[in-house]
């Protein structure tokens, strides 16, 4: 059964463990989130789609930057207006030795799109789009409109195995049952919350990675993984705590890498519901959702100190943000900036749209999932309250609180009110998070997947649209500006707050490359021996 802009590169000089980095090939990587399934479709998820990038292909890779690569499919190129023809790669193995054809791309396309119960899901890349298998190694894609990014959206899906059966379930793959892929490691284990083990694939079709056999483990506290890298208990470690970053550089033995991602951090706010479950009076007693008001949305906004969050927050290891993603990426726009720091101006905005004395409200985010998410919770929450939002924090652990942000509400609608997130753009350009987070949901037609506060403008709509079936470089970027400008400047759709700055650590003589699109890989880590 066939189953499956900047960066920074530190070595720097003190006292570290003695024992060996690599012996027997092993190296032990110490992550902050380990991904809530192995099951690739399951959640479009960082740590998620990290792992499966170890043991999954894709039919196009992305390197360090996002650029695009042959993957899975040797070629591809538009044959029509509406059809794009991917020529696949030949004598391809899944780790159980068997064959690669376009049978498993046809299938991945028809499940990824469809898992039960996914918190996020992969629609956003394949609705809209029809399959058809010209030959065992040929597929033609085609679309009812032009679509200039189909190769960046096929470097988003991992592909899977057409014999794990309709019938597969996530708990296939988490058991390791359905974890068979053709990527350049094997997976051999997980026992979530201490280890996930992968071997290198000695068949694998392309480069062969350095490392034989990688140790993944979970460490969630910061200070706990810094420590066990001084230690010599793990060879590697991410997202190194913003506190402890001076410390490390003085450190003998250790060598950092840093980078800025495509991840914006932002808060998303209940744009649909009259009755909000967590906006309250002041008091306790019932109120009209507040946050349907644009002036109150850009009052909150207001109220976001984004220099205190880099500065104090992020101990300067970050970038405030105004959009959806930070200078340098294609779609950002050059007419918005972060918004300015004016508490008094927020207020005013407030009695303006009829609350002069605020109200009540709870702000939920993760505390395990992006760089000191419950200190920034915690920290927004305090310059609500200043201008008059009493606002109290709930966090959790981020695979509870996926679940409850996207489908815990009546029906499946998303249950919190006021929240915090994060979107790094897997393709490299705006298009990304403005289909994802601001165009109206869509089930049906996967826009929408992640906009958990539901917002929803059909000129927003439209340009985003219209972006996403616009060959021409210079017109389309015209586009994704506007719907941004209108989603974010006007509408207060979402409220940005900064972007992050990674930062890996490891032994001295291990280097990694750092990614725009924050994954932590291990065929990444190379050592100078």
């Amino acid at each position: 059964m066939k189953l499956h802009r900047f960066l920074i590169g530190c070595a720097i000089a003190g006292m570290m463990a003695a024992p060996a980095w690599g012996e027997g090939g092993t190296l032990t990587v110490g992550l902050k989130a380990e991904p809530s399934s192995i099951d690739p479709h399951y959640h479009n998820l960082g740590p998620n789609n990290s792992m499966a990038a170890h043991y999954f292909s894709r039919l196009v890779e992305q390197d360090d930057k996002l650029r695009l690569l042959p993957g899975l499919a040797e070629s591809w190129q538009p044959i029509s207006e509406t059809t794009w023809e991917f020529k696949l790669r030949q004598g391809v193995k899944f780790h159980d030795g068997s064959d690669f054809t376009a049978d498993d791309v046809m299938f991945t396309f028809e499940r990824a799109p469809n898992v039960p119960k996914s918190p996020s899901s992969f629609a956003t890349y394949l609705k809209g789009k029809s399959f058809t298998k010209v030959d065992d190694y040929t597929l033609h894609i085609t679309t009812e409109r032009p679509y200039p990014l189909m190769p960046v959206d096929m470097a988003q899906v991992p592909i899977i195995s057409a014999d794990v059966g309709e019938g597969v379930t996530t708990g296939d793959f988490n058991s390791g049952m359905a974890a068979i892929g053709t990527g350049p490691y094997r997976f051999v284990e997980w026992v979530p919350g201490d280890r996930l083990v992968i071997e290198r694939n000695e068949d694998y079709f392309d480069a062969k990675p350095e490392w034989e056999r990688i140790v993944f483990k979970p460490i969630k506290s910061g200070p706990a993984r810094v420590a066990a890298l001084l230690a010599g208990d793990v060879d590697f470690i991410d997202n190194v705590p913003p506190v402890d970053i001076a410390r490390l550089k003085g450190e003998e033995g250790v060598q950092l890498s840093q980078g800025v991602s495509s991840r914006v951090i932002y808060l998303h706010m209940d744009q649909f519901r009259e009755d909000s479950p967590f906006v309250k009076a002041n008091g306790g007693g019932e109120i009209k959702n507040p946050l349907l008001d644009v002036r109150v949305r850009k009052a909150i906004s207001m109220a976001i100190d984004r220099d205190a969050i880099v500065d104090r927050v992020m101990e300067g290891v970050a970038i405030k943000a105004g959009q959806l993603l930070p200078e340098g990426f294609f779609g950002v726009t050059p007419n918005l900036s972060p918004e300015a720091y004016d508490p008094e101006g927020a207020k005013a905005l407030l009695a303006e749209a009829g609350h002069p004395d605020g109200f009540e409200l709870t702000i939920h985010g993760p505390n395990d999932r992006y760089i000191n998410d419950a200190k920034i919770c915690e920290a927004v929450a305090q310059m609500l309250t200043r201008i008059g939002i009493r606002t109290a924090v709930e966090t959790m652990p981020k695979a509870v609180y996926f679940r409850r942000a996207s489908r815990g509400g009546p029906d499946n609608s998303p249950e919190f009110s006021f929240i915090l997130v994060g979107w790094g753009s897997g393709t490299g350009e705006s298009s990304s998070p403005l289909r994802s987070l601001l165009h109206t949901y869509d089930k049906d037609r996967g826009f929408g997947a992640s906009n958990r506060g539901r917002h929803s403008d059909a000129e927003v709509d439209t340009l985003i649209e219209d972006a996403l079936a616009t060959v021409d470089d210079e017109a389309r970027l015209a586009l994704l500006q506007k719907a941004t400008e209108l989603a974010i400047g006007r509408n207060q759709g979402i409220i940005p707050t900064h972007y992050q700055v990674n930062t890996w650590a490891g032994r001295k003589g291990l280097s990694y490359t750092a990614r725009a699109d924050e994954r932590t890989i291990a065929m990444g880590v190379t050592s100078d021996r």
